[in-house]
């Protein structure tokens, strides 16, 4: 039941994230939830949140900053600025 809730809670950082920073017409709903996922990562480096707690408003809030994080980061690798 873990997976499934990283999962959709992946999902929806990642789709949100996209949103942020433009990129969602690129990304499809598995990309999405490979960013949310990886952004979460990201932010329990840069937060300290562990990737293993419960999902409350701050863990999703945290990930999807990371998320946000990720998308800057690859916008900056392939066009030469954060859009």
């Amino acid at each position: 039941m873990g997976i499934i809730i990283w999962l959709v809670v992946g999902g929806i950082c990642g789709w949100l994230a996209s949103m942020i920073m433009r990129t969602d017409g690129q990304q499809g709903i598995l990309l999405n939830i490979v960013v949310g996922i990886i952004g979460s990562v990201i932010a329990s480096f840069i937060f300290g949140a562990g990737i293993n707690q419960a999902i409350t408003i701050q863990t999703f809030l945290y990930s999807l900053i990371g998320a946000v994080i990720l998308l800057a980061i690859v916008n900056l690798v392939r066009r030469g600025s954060v859009r």
